[in-house]
């Protein structure tokens, strides 16, 4: 069997299909795998490594081996199969097809009589792959005529239009599930222990000279009422944090200092004191907010007037 693929060159192509399969098979989560468990995965490809190396040095030597026990006339044979190079014929043939050219030896039977000082001129075709594009371009004309004026297919402005209108889908989308992109229109109640935990730690380290640890209020209203001076509800207190509290007198923006997803984080943590009970609660300030998207309260219908209507036409006259 005819190998003429230098050795470096297989044990290069090998280790990386190496790194390769081990990024596929290997979970490293958000990170590549050699990121996500560096120790291991270099430890892994330096052995790996070494194994290529030394299997490479023992087929070297195997190869060396077996040469020496051939005839004189088998080393020759052997020694002119190593020198033939590899080459790609098929790939080759449609080259030079698709090139069209003549070769050198036969040129002589498309020199022109033109003569520019010793020059000659080749009267050589369009090669084949000009030739089929410009078919092509030929084709996807007529189509695109056919569809487009004949048929009256959609507009530029129609196509505008889609696209538009499918990228605005796509944001919409892709901002349900990215925390960093959300604003007051879009932001929606965090529940997970992990958020709410982070929304504590900025509420503790921002908020609580203000509105006290337990929200009960201070030099800010108290968060563990109904009462809302800017209203309640996820988008509300997102809102007032981000753009600020009232002119002169609320609280300032922090739209500066904080990400829309920490903004998020501490809004949702907010409302967590709803129903608690601070140790010095401060008077209710504002108005009682009622969410309008909230189910209205089912009442019981009404009992049917069992009383019994007498017919006064009905009445006999004694």
């Amino acid at each position: 069997m005819k190998n003429n693929t230098a050795w470096w060159l297989r044990i290069t192509v090998a280790f990386f299909l190496v790194v390769i399969l081990m990024e596929i098979f290997v979970d490293g989560g958000d990170k590549p795998a050699f990121l996500a468990y560096p120790l291991i995965m270099f430890a892994f490809m330096a052995l790996v490594l070494l194994l290529l190396i030394a299997i490479a040095f023992i087929v070297q030597a195997i190869e060396n081996v077996l040469f020496h026990t051939l005839d004189d006339e088998a080393k020759a044979r052997y020694l002119a199969t190593k020198e033939e190079k590899w080459e790609w014929t098929w790939g080759k043939n449609l080259y030079n097809k698709m090139l069209g050219s003549k070769p050198m030896e036969e040129e002589v039977e498309i020199i022109l009589d033109h003569n520019y000082d010793g020059i000659r001129e080749l009267d050589n075709k369009l090669p084949p792959w000009w030739v089929y594009l410009f078919y092509a371009s030929i084709v996807f004309a007529v189509v695109y005529l056919a569809r487009f004026h004949i048929f009256n297919d959609y507009t530029q402005d129609e196509e505008y239009a889609q696209e538009v209108a499918t990228a605005q889908l796509e944001i919409e989308e892709y901002k349900k599930t990215a925390k960093g992109l959300v604003d007051a229109n879009t932001v929606e109640l965090l529940t997970d222990a992990s958020d709410l935990n982070a929304g504590k730690a900025i509420f503790e380290g921002n908020c609580v000279a203000c509105h006290m640890t337990d929200g009960g209020g201070g030099i800010g209203p108290n968060l563990t009422d109904q009462n809302w001076i800017l209203g309640g509800g996820i988008k509300n207190v997102f809102h007032t944090i981000s753009e600020g509290g009232r002119d002169g007198k609320g609280m300032i923006a922090w739209k500066q200092n904080l990400k829309p997803v920490e903004i998020a984080q501490v809004a949702s943590y907010v409302l967590s004191f709803q129903g608690t009970t601070a140790a010095n609660p401060k008077a209710a300030e504002g108005d009682i907010w009622v969410d309008p998207n909230a189910a209205e309260p089912v009442t019981p219908e009404q009992e049917p007037n069992t009383e019994q209507v007498i017919d006064s036409t009905s009445v006999t006259m004694n």
